[in-house]
């Protein structure tokens, strides 16, 4: 792993820095999780998409820059680093995305990734259901084949973004009395519009519809935006679970940014004498620096054309832990009142408390690092 950055590389960080100095806005944009701020951070969307940032490392067809992995990790440092909006269009860009470019058709990549790089049409995610969370391949929504496409009926609950988005995608169940619950699952793309459909939005701990719940009732979904084989849809959302998990969706550079922040913080608001507490922003910076050596380390892997496998589980339990440490730290630097006051900070912490139970919660995670990275026995399942 080489950390020594090329010229060209210094070149490109140059350029981002200074096109998010000139664009980012002056005041932070209202939350993205309600109608108005859903509304402004697409907006934002396109204003990055104008300029070719929305999808640094896509391929320059579908809106791109055809950035390397080492750039996005550059772009990503530089985007927190700026204070930018945080990003509405995550679903799609981070976790449809991968999984289109290694298992959709040319035809599924042309129709689908362009409005996905302007912010045009937003994806939610829809795996979960009321029995089938962490344990996903248990899930009861079922496809059922008709003329020229399939018919969805189900419930998809915990849903991102569905309560304002334009679009998801999830898998179904197009097989019944398989030998094993993986088989006999197909993953689709449908309408969040399209008839039958019924949006419940559910209220975060602040009141905001972060998430909803998706009710279908013989939703009519093409042949067309079926992704990958019919019946193979396990294979294919193991894909989008590995980079959910893994690499693009948290960034190092996020975390930079907020242990800087947090830093900061401590400089403007802490009593020197606190050391218990400045032991724990200093263990916050020390985080945050080991996950960009450990996330660098994996992007060298993938450059020499290694996937991350089962390892996208350390990823995914550092991050989240991590992510709540952070900002539980931040909150007793600002006192009594910081859990009720509408701030940064305030809400960082409702969204990181989800971080150890979405993407697979940790219980599993740990088990699948104990099990396929450590060799131990299998346990509580």
């Amino acid at each position: 792993m080489d950390l020594d950055h090329t010229a060209e590389e210094d070149v490109f960080r140059a350029e981002a820095r200074a096109w998010l100095a000139a664009h980012v806005p002056a005041a932070p944009l209202p939350s993205l999780e309600t109608e108005e701020g859903f509304a402004a951070h697409k907006e934002w969307e396109a204003r990055l998409h104008s300029d070719r940032w929305s999808v640094v490392s896509w391929p320059k067809e579908y809106g791109g820059r055809g950035a390397d992995i080492f750039k996005w990790l550059i772009f990503e440092e530089e985007y927190y680093a700026a204070g930018a909006p945080g990003r509405v269009s995550q679903n799609g860009i981070n976790l449809l995305a991968p999984t289109l470019f290694d298992h959709a058709t040319d035809e599924q990549r042309a129709r689908v990734l362009p409005s996905m790089a302007s912010g045009e049409v937003v994806w939610a995610q829809a795996w979960s259901e009321p029995e089938a969370g962490s344990d996903l391949a248990s899930l009861r929504s079922t496809a059922v084949r008709t003329e020229g496409g399939w018919l969805l009926s189900g419930q998809k609950t915990w849903s991102s973004r569905a309560s304002f988005a334009d679009r998801a995608f999830g898998i179904f169940r197009t097989e019944q009395g398989t030998a094993k619950p993986h088989q006999g699952l197909t993953y689709l793309m449908f309408d969040l519009s399209a008839h039958g459909v019924t949006v419940r939005p559910i209220g975060r701990l602040d009141g905001k519809p972060a998430f909803a719940e998706l009710f279908l009732d013989r939703v009519f979904v093409p042949d067309a935006d079926v992704i990958g084989e019919p019946g193979a849809g396990w294979k294919v959302a193991m894909s989008t679970a590995g980079n959910e998990r893994g690499l693009t969706l948290r960034s190092p550079g996020r975390f930079l940014a907020a242990a800087g922040r947090l830093t900061d913080l401590w400089r403007a608001r802490a009593d020197p004498g606190d050391t218990a507490l400045r032991d724990r922003v200093a263990d916050a910076v020390i985080g945050a620096r080991a996950y960009r050596l450990f996330t660098y380390g994996n992007a060298s892997r993938f450059a020499a054309g290694a996937s991350i496998g089962a390892e996208s589980s350390l990823n995914k339990v550092f991050w989240s832990d991590y992510d709540i440490a952070l900002h539980e730290t931040a909150l007793d630097l600002l006192g009594a009142d910081a859990e009720l006051a509408q701030s940064e900070w305030a809400e960082g912490y409702v969204f990181s408390l989800a971080g150890p139970i979405y993407a697979g919660t940790n219980e599993i995670q740990r088990d699948i690092i104990a099990e396929r990275l450590l060799g131990l026995p299998k346990g509580r399942r």
